[in-house]
């Protein structure tokens, strides 16, 4: 169920987890197959296609990790070569645990490319929230691929619902999910508990995979408008920059997109099941601070699985 393809690892960045490591535990939230009493992903019939992106090492990276130099006037780069391998080898959904603070050209290019092939870009927002600059600024840095416009920006939540601390909190935050406390695989230690934005991006990816499985011609921008539209937990102001427009509700989402592809039956998904059962809510009207971008989320598209029915995870190996 795990194809690997073309190693896309540069030695321009070397900051990291061991390799493996985190894109492992993040494939599992998507697609664990519960083999032998093992860990269930959201997805588990999904199929995984890997492209690691980056060699790591370091057990403790930074929360995020600033650009190379070389790496930000470069014509390609791995996250870039992924996307587009993606993009032309079947994926429908890409998982992006992954983030740097620099704008690449190459990268905003590759994004465009496979959002025009109808792919749903999922990534992790960051890990931020607790530095001195979002402290004393009220907002965190953008990170990126999750700054894109069209891609899917998932910040973490912890296990009351509430938005985790370390949460990056800006404009590119359109949804939330668990990120606290999250039971993943590994490949040498068995399981272990999860902290960070990069779980929750994985667990919306596997809603994604869930949603483009069952409605396969469904749009991604109205994948995008599934998620966001059935989210519980909404802000009090139809949206905010901590949580996004909520916590994503996988039957909520699975629902509301069968009535965006004119499906008007119910999905038949146990009250509980992955994030819990949530209510109907109408898309909200357009938010405060920055309409047109937030607007780009509803309309733009996400990033995700494989076009199997799965979920295809692009590797990390910048971790958030």
């Amino acid at each position: 169920r795990v194809t690997l393809g073309p190693d896309m690892t540069t030695s321009t960045l070397e900051r990291g987890v061991p390799p493996g490591r985190h894109g492992t535990a993040m494939a599992s939230l998507i697609a664990g197959s519960g083999a032998d009493g093992g860990l269930v992903g959201v997805a588990p019939q999904a199929r995984i296609l890997s492209l690691p992106l980056i060699v790591e090492e370091d057990e403790q990276p930074p929360d995020s990790i600033p650009p190379n130099e070389d790496l930000e006037s470069a014509k390609d780069s791995p996250l870039g070569r992924a996307l587009r391998y993606a993009a032309n080898h079947g994926a429908q959904v890409v998982s992006m645990s992954i983030g740097t603070y620099g704008v690449l050209k190459s990268e905003r290019e590759a994004v465009s490319y496979a959002l025009d092939k109808g792919l749903v870009l999922v990534a992790a927002v960051g890990n931020d929230g607790e530095m001195t600059y979002a402290k004393q600024n009220g907002t965190s840095y953008w990170s990126f691929p999750a700054g894109y416009p069209g891609v899917i920006g998932v910040g973490a939540v912890d296990k009351q619902g509430n938005r985790a601390s370390f949460s990056s909190d800006n404009l590119s935050v359109l949804v939330s999910a668990p990120g606290v406390g999250v039971p993943v695989a590994t490949r040498k230690d068995g399981y272990q508990l999860a902290e960070g934005t990069s779980a929750s991006a994985a667990l919306v990816a596997g809603v994604a995979a869930l949603i483009k499985s069952r409605y396969p011609k469904l749009p991604p921008e109205q994948v995008a408008q599934a998620l966001a539209a059935s989210a519980r937990g909404r802000p009090a102001a139809g949206y905010d920059d901590r949580t996004g427009f909520g916590v994503v509700d996988a039957a909520a989402a699975l629902n509301a997109a069968g009535k965006l592809a004119g499906e008007q039956r119910e999905v038949g998904v146990p009250q509980g099941k992955h994030f819990g059962a949530g209510v109907d809510s109408p898309v909200p009207a357009r938010p405060g601070p920055d309409p047109w971008r937030l607007w780009l989320y509803g309309l733009g598209i996400l990033l995700g699985l494989a076009a199997f029915c799965g979920a295809v995870v692009v590797l990390n190996q910048r971790r958030q």
